[in-house]
C-alpha cells in the first residue's frame, strides 16, 4: 500500500538497505552511454542495434495494482520492445527515492508534485518526465452514519495523519477548509485507532486502506477523495535527474512511452502484471489487487482529466502552477521557488491514440 512520500535527507536511508540497493545497480553504464542527441516528439522504438539499454526504475511503495502498468509493461515485453531491460525495485518506508536516484542507485523512480518541488528548491536536480496519477489518490476516509458528508463535515474531530502529511495535503486542509494543528493524531498505517473512535477520520490511499478497513473493520468507510475537494497534485511521477534527460533524451522518451503503454495495457487486461506483482509481494492478495485496479478506474485516477485527450501521463504547465501557487500560499514553498524546473513536457501529451493504435 503506497502509504507515504519520501523526501530527499542524506541521513534517512538504512545503511543496509542502500548497501543492497546499491549492490543491485550501482556501475551502471546508462550514464556513460548517453549522448547528445535531440529531444524524441514520436513514439519511441527498440535502437536499430538491437542491444539494450538496462534501467533500474524504484516504485514508491511494496509492488501493488498502483504500480501494475510498468510491472504489465515488463510481463508483456513492452520494455524490450523499445530497446530496453527494466529491473523493478520496490520501495517502502525505509527507502529514500530521492537519495538513491541522486546517488545513482535507480535511474528512474515514481515522484510526487510536493517532493518534486522540494528538491527544487533544495537545489536537487531532478525532473518529472511524465505524471502516472492524474489525481492523488490520497483521501479521508471516517466511519458511516457519523454525518460525513464532505471535508467541511471533518472540521474539529480528530484525524490520523502521518508526519509527512505536514508538508503535503495537510497546509491545504487548513487553507481551505479550516483545519487546525489540534485535530491531529499521529497515523502510524496501522488503522487501528480510527477503527474504535467513530467520530475520527484517518488518511488513506483510496485503492487499499478501504479495503483494509472492511476487512478489519466490518464495514465501509465513507471516502473522501481529496482530489475531488480541490487538491490537485500529480502523483507517481516518473522522475529522473535532470542529467540524463539532457544527455540521453532518447533513453528517456523510450522508457515513458514504453510505461504509457504497459499502462494502457494494463487496464485493460491486468493478469500478466498482477503475477509479477505477488511475485516482488508475495502478502498481495488477488482480492486487494482486484479493489485496486477498480479504483484506479472508478475514480480515474490514471486516466481522468488531461489524460482524457493528450494520453496517460499527460502534464501541463498550468496544473504545474496551480499546485505550487496553492502550497506556496500555505507557507509550503517560498514564492521565488523555480516550479517549472520540477517538470519538462517534451516526453508526454501526444494523445491515447498514439500509444494504443501502434
Amino acid at each position: 500500500m503506497n502509504y507515504q512520500h519520501s523526501f530527499f535527507n542524506p541521513t534517512s536511508v538504512n545503511r543496509r538497505k542502500f548497501l543492497k540497493y546499491g549492490s543491485l545497480t550501482l556501475g551502471s553504464t546508462i550514464l556513460a552511454a548517453c549522448t547528445n542527441s535531440q529531444l524524441a516528439t514520436n513514439i519511441s522504438s527498440a535502437p536499430a542495434s538491437g542491444k539494450l539499454d538496462k534501467i533500474t526504475f524504484g516504485t514508491s511503495w511494496y509492488a501493488q495494482a498502483e504500480h501494475g502498468g510498468f510491472y504489465q509493461a515488463v510481463a508483456k515485453g513492452i520494455y524490450q520492445e523499445h530497446g530496453l531491460d527494466v529491473t523493478i525495485k520496490m520501495g517502502g518506508p525505509q527507502v529514500n527515492r530521492t537519495q538513491l536516484l541522486m546517488g545513482g542507485v535507480t535511474d528512474f523512480t515514481m515522484g510526487y508534485s510536493a517532493d518534486l518541488l522540494s528538491s527544487i528548491e533544495s537545489g536537487i536536480p531532478v525532473v518529472g518526465v511524465a505524471a502516472i496519477f492524474q489525481k492523488d489518490p490520497q483521501g479521508l476516509l471516517a466511519h458511516p452514519n457519523q454525518g460525513i458528508a464532505s471535508l467541511a463535515d471533518l472540521r474539529g474531530k480528530p484525524i490520523f495523519v502521518s508526519t509527512i502529511a505536514n508538508t503535503t495535503f495537510w497546509p491545504f486542509l487548513k487553507a481551505k477548509y479550516g483545519f487546525t494543528d489540534n485535530q491531529k493524531r499521529p497515523y502510524n498505517f496501522n488503522p487501528g485507532p480510527f477503527l474504535v473512535d467513530k467520530q475520527s477520520a484517518q488518511q488513506g490511499y483510496v485503492t487499499s486502506e478501504p479495503y483494509v478497513i472492511q476487512q478489519e473493520g466490518k464495514f465501509e468507510p465513507v471516502v473522501l477523495l481529496l482530489a475531488d475537494f480541490g487538491y490537485q497534485p500529480y502523483t507517481s511521477i516518473l522522475q529522473t535527474r535532470r542529467v540524463l534527460v539532457e544527455k540521453n533524451p532518447d533513453l528517456v522518451q523510450r522508457f515513458v512511452d514504453a510505461s504509457i503503454k504497459g499502462w494502457y495495457s494494463y487496464l485493460n487486461d491486468p493478469a500478466p502484471a498482477n503475477a509479477l506483482i505477488k511475485k516482488d509481494n508475495p502478502e498481495m492478495s488477488d482480492d486487494l489487487l482486484t479493489f485496486g485496479l477498480s479504483k484506479l478506474k472508478q475514480y480515474e485516477i490514471v486516466t481522468g482529466g488531461d489524460a482524457k485527450t493528450m494520453g496517460i501521463e499527460a502534464m501541463t504547465e498550468a496544473r504545474w502552477r496551480s499546485f505550487f501557487d496553492d502550497m506556496a500560499k500555505a507557507g509550503i514553498y517560498k514564492t521565488s521557488t523555480r516550479y517549472g524546473d520540477a517538470f519538462i513536457l517534451d516526453f508526454t501529451n501526444k494523445g491515447a491514440s498514439a500509444y494504443t493504435s501502434a
